[in-house]
């Protein structure tokens, strides 16, 4: 089985072409500087610039590091230098081949866009026979417009705001915050039919329509994590989950849940650094082919090798595999 990870690694900001169906009202320029001038006024985006100035300045660093050299004064952000980070480099390269080399043999197992041409009218056909009936997904694509709402207005703003509180990390895939329509549609009907739900309550316990990354330097990696944490809690929001992964053999990294209290909304916040974001890129095409329950014995046995593989290669940052879990759970817990 498939390590238990976010589905938003390296998906577009939909899973199909852009149109207003989607995405209410979508910005003529999507890109992530766009989509934060939207968001974070101008004066807070002068006052973070100012504070990554001023947080690198001479001036303020430590005695000991002034008499550095200046190349030296600020650390490479995946806070490995030497051999660590060249086995990297060296295993990027061999896992975009190996999976080069995965697609040009296993190019028949690719799924094919689902029919859904004899459907009724206003009704929604996914992967996996997924089928939405027109009131069901009418139901759906309103939810999206308020999700896109309140990620836009409420939860977004917040997350910039921390963000701008420490410069020696930031957010990334910030222009892919909203989940996309059709993967949203997937994964509430997932649930209509795992625990015998209707489509309202099921697309409000939907985890990850609103998601956020954040990236961390591997030397501030873990007290950084604990003063996020603690800052989201400032914003009001409630941890209803933290899955610590960084000892895990297909997926490093953490991944938490929380709840905007006023709407009941529901939001991921990932917290990785620079080599953990790239593995989970890479490792991604294999996750969601691995998801969709449709690789036989063999085919699994690869790609969870393949994951592994990239995995193995991850540096764990000190003191990240103590970080606990939220709730609380067993070492052999999924």
């Amino acid at each position: 089985m498939a390590a238990d990870r976010s589905d938003d690694a390296a998906e577009p900001p939909d899973e199909r072409p852009d149109h207003p169906a989607d995405r209410p009202n979508p910005p003529a320029d999507n890109t992530e500087q766009s989509r934060r001038a939207q968001i974070e006024p101008r004066s807070r985006q002068e006052a973070y610039t100012d504070l990554r100035a001023a947080t690198e300045s001479p001036e303020l660093t430590e005695p000991a590091a002034r008499s550095e050299p200046a190349a030296r004064s600020k650390p490479p952000e995946n806070g490995q230098q030497g051999q660590t980070g060249s086995n990297w480099e060296q295993t990027a390269e061999l896992g975009r081949s190996m999976w080069a080399e995965y697609k040009r043999r296993w190019s028949e197992t690719e799924t094919a866009p689902a029919d859904g041409s004899d459907d009724p009218p206003g009704s929604w056909r996914g992967d996996g026979d997924r089928v939405l009936k027109q009131s069901d997904n009418e139901r759906i694509e309103a939810e999206y417009g308020r999700i896109v709402d309140r990620a836009e207005k409420v939860i977004a703003p917040a997350l910039c705001a921390i963000e701008s509180q420490d410069p020696h990390r930031r957010l990334v895939d910030f222009e892919h915050h909203v989940k996309g329509l059709d993967r949203l549609k997937e994964k509430t009907y997932d649930n209509m039919k795992a625990f015998e739900l209707s489509s309202d309550a099921a697309v409000a316990l939907v985890p990850d329509a609103i998601r956020f990354t954040f990236r961390y330097e591997d030397v501030r990696y873990t007290q950084s994590v604990y003063a996020d944490i603690g800052r989201l809690r400032d914003q009001g929001f409630k941890l209803e989950i933290l899955k610590n992964n960084w000892l895990d053999d297909q997926y490093k990294g953490i991944n938490s849940q929380w709840i905007e209290p006023a709407t009941g909304q529901r939001f991921e916040v990932q917290f990785h650094t620079r080599i953990s974001h790239e593995a989970k890129q890479l490792t991604h095409p294999a996750y969601e082919r691995l998801r969709t329950l449709q690789a036989d014995a063999l085919e699994e046995l690869l790609l969870e090798a393949f994951q592994k593989k990239i995995t193995a290669e991850v540096p764990v940052p000190p003191g990240a595999a103590d970080i606990p879990h939220y709730p609380k759970r067993g070492t052999d817990a999924r």
